[in-house]
């Protein structure tokens, strides 16, 4: 497959998972303060600029999820350093979401990787040592390097404990943006069954 069909396909297939993240009205309760990305990477991606997400990231607008911009390549940081440092242990996982983390949906997340048969992890933030998290750009290849050690592998769903200034997330990982966007709607989905006032 040529570069330029590879980034046709992964564009549309961001599109389709915006659409169905902006339908699922329950999604609307996992978006965090940070507010949702959704990135998809390039085979053999090593910079942001060959990772697609959505610009402007995905918030809450009367209650359903809005994408405040189109997929574009180099739209994020953060997610596109994360799934670059994930493809170096698991090149099955191309695209990464996340989404808020609290204790209610940590009880549903873990239920529902429990029968998706995911491996289900955790990153705890009070381990890093000083001299990654003091150095820009050294924190990332810790908290991938934290999962691979703890677990032997990167678990498909996992979370970020709170950290200084830091807000506790959920990630997805999946071979495209459609079927994280799936994972998440369907945690979305049950955490409303499950704690549905």
């Amino acid at each position: 497959m040529s570069r330029n069909t590879q980034q046709d396909e992964i564009l549309g297939n961001l599109t389709a998972a915006v659409s169905m993240l902006e339908s699922c009205q329950a999604f609307a309760a996992l978006v965090p303060e940070v507010r949702v990305n959704l990135a998809y990477a390039l085979l053999n991606a090593k910079t942001n600029e060959e990772v697609a997400a959505i610009d402007g990231r995905i918030t809450v607008v009367q209650g359903l999820p809005l994408a405040c911009g189109l997929p574009t390549w180099g739209a994020s940081d953060h997610l596109a350093r994360r799934i670059i440092e994930i493809r170096k242990y698991a090149s099955d996982f191309n695209a990464v979401i996340n989404f808020k983390y609290n204790q209610q949906i940590l009880v549903t997340a873990r239920r529902y990787a429990q029968t998706k048969g995911f491996l289900f992890g955790s990153v705890e933030r009070e381990e890093e040592p000083d001299e990654y998290s003091a150095r820009d750009g050294e924190s990332m290849p810790w908290k991938v390097r934290q999962l691979q050690d703890k677990y032997g592998e990167i678990p498909q769903l996992f979370y970020e404990d709170a950290g200084w200034g830091k807000e506790p997330l959920f990630l997805a990982l999946g071979k495209n943006a459609v079927e994280v966007a799936s994972i998440a709607c369907d945690i979305a989905e049950l955490h409303k069954q499950q704690f549905a006032c």
